[in-house]
């Protein structure tokens, strides 16, 4: 933990405030910092009893995703508030968990927005992976009717279901432009040069053609 408070740069803290983050660690020393210390288990779970976010970040780094119980990634999830730690947790243990597809349909239905959201990002992965007994276009419909006016972190996690519905299942292709075009969220979403907007339309489009050029090169 005084490791993790010396890495703490106020300018890197004020600008993951303006997002909701409440750390100021370089990640990128943060991962350096997990890498020296390898993977321990135990230490991982002490680290995330500290409820400090920074020491939760590296906990998700140096944790074994597969130790944790279904109702321990339950708890953690809800526990997981700043976006940067509840993004890690889904992405780097969640997601290599055998619990996943355990936890997706209620995670999903959650009235908790975030945790719905971590129900989104697992129903997508699903989506690019391993669609069998998925229904696209029940999932086209709740999209349809209620991204517009989803909260941020539950929008941004259908839009990316949007986009993947479109990119990788052709024959649901054309309603999911249309869906993305008539709702036009994240359509000004501000893009760095050289990546790919998350306006669905936009980024549906960019990833078909990139397969495209892949398949004929």
């Amino acid at each position: 933990m005084a490791e993790l408070a010396g890495l703490d740069d106020p300018k890197i803290r004020a600008v993951n405030e303006r997002h909701g983050d409440d750390h100021g660690v370089n990640l990128t020393k943060l991962r350096a910092l997990a890498k020296r210390l390898k993977t321990q288990q135990e230490l991982a779970c002490r680290l995330w009893e500290t409820g400090d976010s920074a020491a939760r970040l590296l906990a998700i780094l140096i944790c074994r995703p597969k130790a944790f119980g279904r109702d321990e990634l339950d708890v953690m999830l809800r526990e997981a508030r700043a976006p940067k730690v509840h993004d890690w947790l889904v992405t780097y243990v969640v997601k290599k968990s055998p619990h996943r597809e355990e936890l997706r349909p209620g995670w999903f239905a959650d009235p908790d927005p975030v945790v719905a959201s971590a129900g989104w990002a697992l129903t997508t992965e699903r989506v690019a992976k391993s669609p069998e007994g998925l229904d696209l276009a029940g999932l086209l419909d709740l999209i349809e009717a209620g991204m517009k006016d989803a909260p941020d972190r539950l929008q941004w996690a259908m839009n990316h279901c949007l986009a993947q519905i479109g990119i990788e299942h052709a024959e649901y292709r054309t309603r999911a432009l249309e869906i993305g075009e008539r709702l036009e969220v994240l359509k000004d979403y501000p893009t760095s040069p050289g990546c790919t907007s998350p306006f669905a339309p936009v980024w549906i489009t960019e990833m078909v053609r990139r397969q495209d050029d892949k398949a004929t090169s």
